[in-house]
């Protein structure tokens, strides 16, 4: 995910502006210490429901809320799909976004933009086109700009995003790693770090063994990836993982993580960067209902 202009900072432009909330209330914990995530944390999720309505799940300063815009409906589900980029304020928006097709083996390119009409905001316009087709089977999406990670069987890939006589356009993949990743439940970009050939990309993510991992890939060298378990269980019940921020704790970072019966937790590791799992805190939010598709953000 793009930090500066991605989904959280997006999601958070509007929802902060009162866009169109289907529901808000305080989040309801269910033996867990929410007291723990600070208020300044604030995380976001994109979901589908089945009919292809989007929504979006947050928590912010210890309240949920699902977003939801009039005609904002893409008439199918995607298997994946990671925001590419997107901005607005309580008056317009646009937004980018890649979906992976469920039947057809394509990555398409989603583009929608929303304005305010008659006190109402609502999406005015949402085209979809077909931008690489070899996706089938797609599982998981995560960028690090210019590169699309992808979990499909037990196989990572990768690919460089371009652009080719002026229109955007992906790489051939490049296999990763071809064992193991069918384990991977989640997966989410998380940050960037080093330089020249000791560069690498942070994605953590969750495993049916119960794991919450990190995994450190370098970017010249994308076959060398290292990783470390944050925590050991607890964590396979979740289907969507997504990272936000925290505006006064800048080291930190808050988790939201979602369970395909509706239910959500809430956590926050207070250094983010330290690889090491011990100190995150957190919990249930309960049943909050949020049973549409999620993706992590």
């Amino acid at each position: 995910m793009r930090k500066s202009i991605g989904a959280a900072a997006t999601a958070l432009a509007l929802a902060a502006a009162g866009i169109a909330v289907a529901g808000v209330g305080p989040a309801r914990p269910a033996n867990a210490a929410l007291s723990d995530v600070p208020a300044d944390c604030r995380v976001f999720t994109a979901a589908y429901r089945p009919d292809g309505q989007r929504l979006s799940y947050g928590y912010v300063g210890g309240e949920t809320s699902t977003t939801a815009y009039a005609d904002d409906n893409l008439g199918w589900v995607p298997s994946a799909h990671q925001q590419i980029g997107g901005s607005g304020d309580d008056t317009s928006f646009r937004s980018t976004e890649y979906a992976a097709h469920p039947t057809d083996g394509w990555l398409y390119k989603v583009s929608r933009q929303g304005e305010r009409v008659d006190g109402t905001m609502r999406v005015t316009a949402v085209s979809a086109g077909r931008l690489k087709s070899g996706f089938a089977d797609t599982r998981v999406l995560a960028t690090a700009s210019p590169y699309l990670y992808r979990v499909a069987g037990t196989s990572l890939y990768r690919y460089t995003e371009t652009y080719v006589d002026g229109v955007f356009t992906l790489s051939s993949p490049v296999k990763l790693a071809g064992s193991g990743w069918n384990t991977v439940n989640t997966l989410t970009y998380e940050r960037s770090g080093g330089t020249g050939s000791a560069a690498v990309d942070v994605l953590i993510g969750t495993k049916t063994n119960g794991q919450l991992k990190e995994w450190r890939i370098n970017r010249a060298t994308p076959k060398t990836i290292t990783s470390k378990v944050l925590r050991a269980s607890g964590w396979a019940p979740f289907t969507s993982l997504s990272t936000g921020y925290c505006e006064a704790h800048p080291n930190g970072r808050p988790l939201l993580g979602i369970k395909a019966a509706g239910s959500a937790s809430v956590h926050f590791d207070a250094n983010k960067t330290d690889g090491v799992g011990t100190d995150i805190k957190g919990g249930s939010l309960g049943s909050l209902g949020w049973t549409a598709k999620a993706y992590g953000q």
